[in-house]
């Protein structure tokens, strides 16, 4: 009795509630990202990016590609695809449930009027009155009042709040995704369209080729099987044309969906790896800032906050619930009126439940352990990212700096073997062996190319997007 009194104390006095009350995670203490320290990537062709650590990162951080073409196509997409307006609707939606909530702290008035005909009759009771018709009007209005003792409502809208700050993190999620779709499917789309022209610059070679080998098999120099095993070679290396203008189209109707337009009305875009520029200097925060700006780590830490006041919510439901309640009215008929009114309070308590409201706060307890677990599991991921992603910045750096060193050996040794086999000193299997892998070098060149123009992406989404340097990507 002594407890619960001193809890009524508590509650009526300095506005407690019930349950724990919630206190932001902890931001990492890690100083880096890696075991070791991250300075810059290695230098491919020239270029060397440099990680500037707290450095700001740019809402629309695909301006530094400086592409004016992909940041039409950008535009477009944050103004037209359904997702973000589906996230803004969502928004807005639990806005309003909030603002709903807030009505539990005011008393509820209503009014209501009526009118009748009624008829009396005193006969059965006993009476010689005779009977009469009348009409009867009937004006009230009434007030009830639940005092939040336990501070169950406000651990309830506490839960509102959490799940509008989730969903204002979902549409920023939304808005750094949409961007990076966007550009990946760009570059990916131009990387395509590279590999494309690579192997059909090596399909003008092996025509050449064949027409060579048909005029030395006519001469005799050189048997037939060689032609037919260079036509052979000429189409294998046209089979890789199709699958690659499959991609492209596929990239195509995937930036049709994201910009809001089906793929008939969707102009494909004509750019080449050629078009973007590598940005030297890439921002890289602080792990301790991580936290604080990453959707997916803030949604979880909301789902976290509202898993934290349902607790409370469950723990109120245990206690008695206290209600005041008032009405006033006025009632006439043709042969007069009267004033009515009423006054009172009433205690819910609950009694015996079979244990079901002691399991409910037991359930809620559980379900905040878990959303814990479930943040630091996304702490970890967003972590992981980051540094998965700043280490394949710096072996992207070497495979393009390899890849351009074998694609320009190979074409040398292409051609010198060519120029033998003009000449009548090299074997056809020798231009065969050539051919392959120059056209290996060269898609693998490009492949380089355009994964670290992705992973330069990928570092500006692992890092959170810059969303929070756009507050329309947070509006409703």
């Amino acid at each position: 009795m002594r407890r619960a009194a001193l809890a009524l104390t508590c509650a009526l006095g300095a506005g407690c509630a019930v349950g724990p009350n919630f206190h932001r995670p902890e931001a990492p203490s890690d100083k880096g990202y890696t075991s070791q320290a991250t300075v810059k990537s290695a230098t491919a062709e020239g270029k060397t990016q440099q990680f500037v650590e707290g450095a700001p990162i740019a809402g629309d951080w695909w301006k530094t590609l400086r592409c004016p073409q992909l940041d039409a196509i950008v535009a477009e997409a944050l103004a037209n695809n359904p997702g973000l307006d589906s996230a803004r609707a969502t928004l807005r939606r639990n806005q309003h449930s909030l603002s709903a909530g807030y009505g539990v702290f005011f008393p509820q008035v209503n009014a209501q009027a009526g009118a009748s005909r009624q008829l009396y009759n005193p006969a059965p009771g006993g009476t010689l009155i005779p009977s009469s018709t009348y009409n009867l009007f009937t004006l009230s209005g009434t007030v009830s009042y639940t005092i939040d003792i336990w501070g169950g409502e406000r651990r309830q809208v506490e839960m509102l709040g959490a799940a509008v700050d989730a969903q204002k993190y979902a549409l920023a999620g939304a808005y750094v995704m949409l961007t990076a779709n966007v550009v990946d499917a760009v570059v990916a789309q131009a990387a395509y369209r590279a590999e494309i022209d690579a192997t059909k610059a090596v399909l003008d070679v092996l025509r050449e080729q064949v027409r060579l080998g048909k005029i030395q098999a006519t001469a005799g120099t050189v048997p037939y099987s060689t032609v037919l095993s260079l036509q052979s070679q000429l189409a294998s290396t046209e089979g890789l044309l199709p699958p690659l203008e499959d991609k492209i189209d596929q990239a195509a109707d995937l930036l049709a969906a994201l910009t809001g337009m089906t793929p008939a009305s969707w102009k494909i875009p004509t750019l080449a790896l050629s078009d973007f520029h590598l940005p030297e200097d890439l921002p890289l925060s602080v792990p301790s800032q991580l936290v604080r700006q990453r959707a997916d780590v803030l949604i979880a830490e909301a789902e976290l906050h509202a898993a934290n006041a349902n607790i409370g919510v469950a723990t109120a439901a245990m206690l008695p619930n206290l209600t005041l309640t008032g009405g006033y009215g006025v009632n006439g008929t043709s042969n007069g009126s009267g004033i009515f009114w009423s006054a009172g309070a009433g205690v819910l308590a609950p009694i015996f439940h079979g244990g079901s409201l002691n399991e409910q706060r037991k359930a809620a307890v559980e379900a905040r352990n878990a959303a814990a677990a479930d943040y630091r599991t996304t702490v970890l991921s967003a972590f992981e990212q980051v540094a998965d992603t700043l280490r394949g910045l710096s072996h992207d750096a070497d495979a393009v700096e390899a890849q351009s060193e074998a694609s320009q050996t190979a074409e040398q040794a292409m051609l010198l073997i060519q120029a033998n086999y003009a000449a009548g000193i090299a074997t056809y299997l020798q231009v065969l062996s050539a051919d392959t892998q120059f056209v290996q070098a060269k898609i693998a060149y490009v492949q380089a190319v355009a994964q670290r123009l992705q992973d330069t992406v990928a570092l500006y989404v692992a890092l959170g997007g810059g969303w929070w340097n756009v507050p329309a990507a947070t509006k409703g």
